[in-house]
């Protein structure tokens, strides 16, 4: 059976509805919890694709958490050996900083549903042609990152220039929150509720708008993730 590496940095950030997809193809996942001090693996060792996660940690963090790093280079590991590869909101981030992009503190955090709007070029993409041109996505992040070179912008918000890429047709990132599942929602409020408060975000209208925008959204999901697991060999 094929396996994908999930490099996990927080409980309540789990694969979600990515799941559904790697398992509709017949693929398993092997999570690798750093939040859990488990190592991150020195290298593929047969694994067909790399999934990175969000959390609460930056890019530039590196000397606090020295496990970003060990993460980086088994980026540029999967890359050079041509593996799918999908990062998610601090995995994007990851992502574009091993492509060489910049990525720093963006000028306000984004967080809770805030629409997002497709790229031309994401009419054409493998994962996203087909797509709504615009939808309302779940955030919850404060960096951003530049646009790698060689890169394609798949996507933007008001707050966001660059929501999503791609990269060579097999490595993806995306900053919104695309997997979420509705308990996912309420345990990364619950954990993450000081954030919130610093904001001055009601947690009631995070979760109240879930109920509206979480089924279409998972919709849009569920077709791009699939098509990410078709890249699987």
């Amino acid at each position: 059976m094929p396996r994908v590496l999930v490099l996990q940095h927080t409980a309540p950030e789990t694969l979600g509805i990515i799941t559904d997809a790697l398992q509709a193809r017949g693929i398993s996942a092997q999570y690798i919890r750093t939040f859990q001090e488990e190592s991150v693996p020195k290298e593929m060792d047969g694994a067909e694709g790399l999934v990175i996660l969000g959390g609460p940690m930056a890019v530039r963090d590196q000397t606090k958490y020295p496990f970003l790093q060990d993460e980086m280079r088994l980026i540029e590991q999967a890359l050079r050996a041509d593996k799918p590869i999908l990062g998610v909101c601090l995995g994007s981030q990851l992502l574009a900083s091993v492509l060489g992009a910049r990525v720093s503190l963006g000028k306000k955090k984004e967080i809770g549903w805030h629409p997002v709007r497709l790229s031309e070029e994401a009419g054409r993409d493998p994962l996203w042609k087909g797509a709504d041109p615009s939808f309302m996505a779940y955030h919850w992040h404060g960096d951003v990152f530049d646009l790698p070179q060689g890169a394609i912008s798949l996507a933007s918000s008001e707050a966001t220039q660059h929501q999503a890429f791609g990269y060579q047709g097999k490595a993806y990132g995306f900053l919104f929150h695309l997997e979420l599942t509705e308990n996912m929602i309420r345990e990364m409020i619950r954990t993450f509720s000081d954030v919130l408060l610093e904001q001055n975000i009601d947690a009631g209208w995070v979760i109240e708008k879930g109920n509206d925008h979480l089924p279409p959204l998972g919709k849009i999901g569920k077709r791009v993730f699939e098509r990410w697991a078709d890249l699987i060999k």
